[in-house]
């Protein structure tokens, strides 16, 4: 495996994530600055929370992890190319097989529609990608994350990079030096996903 659970687990320990380049091979970041969101200022708009409500959707959690993880790679309209390639899914399918990567998921009429995955240490929790077929499954895929992340008591959810699509809910970028001091508390802290 090009990718071992213990070097992954060891680098977002100082605040690196891989993800595949256009030929397939791993290339590792670290941001600066590095975006985050907030979890005790994280803006969910009233209008989603009540589509969410009135939606009928369904929300799950790791049920549905290889589903998630594949339609995050998928190449759509908005997003011609991926950086999810074979050895990304099979490196984060055995971390998740180790509980430590994660899957949210939405459904409709028993049909995935939305979701996100990520990795969760301590009280970090970092989100990889999330997708989307019906309209705003992925952000209530997002609202459903932070609720959960707030009740176990994560203090640290890491967005890598920022994107307008992530910005309504209040995210903010930091230095690299002051993710990595919050990373460190982050660590510490004792919960399960």
């Amino acid at each position: 495996m090009s990718l071992p659970p213990e070097l992954l687990v060891s680098a977002y320990g100082k605040g690196i994530f891989p993800m595949a380049d256009m030929d397939g091979s791993i290339a590792w970041y670290r941001p600066d600055p590095r975006a985050i969101l907030p979890l005790d200022s994280f803006h969910a708009p009233h209008s989603l929370r009540r589509v969410m409500r009135g939606a009928r959707l369904e929300f799950r959690r790791d049920t549905e992890f290889s589903g998630v993880i594949q339609a995050c790679a998928e190449q759509t309209a908005d997003r011609p190319n991926t950086w999810i390639s074979p050895d990304i899914i099979e490196a984060y399918t055995t971390l998740h097989k180790q509980g430590i990567a994660h899957s949210v998921e939405v459904w409709r009429n028993k049909r995935l529609v939305g979701g996100l995955y990520g990795v969760a240490i301590g009280g970090l929790f970092a989100g990889e990608s999330m997708f989307n077929r019906s309209r705003d499954a992925s952000k209530a895929a997002l609202v459903h994350l932070v609720d959960h992340l707030i009740e176990r008591g994560f203090i640290l959810l890491d967005i890598q990079f920022m994107t307008d699509h992530l910005r309504q809910f209040g995210a903010i970028e930091i230095p690299a030096r002051e993710y990595q001091e919050r990373l460190e508390k982050a660590l510490l802290v004792p919960v399960d996903w």
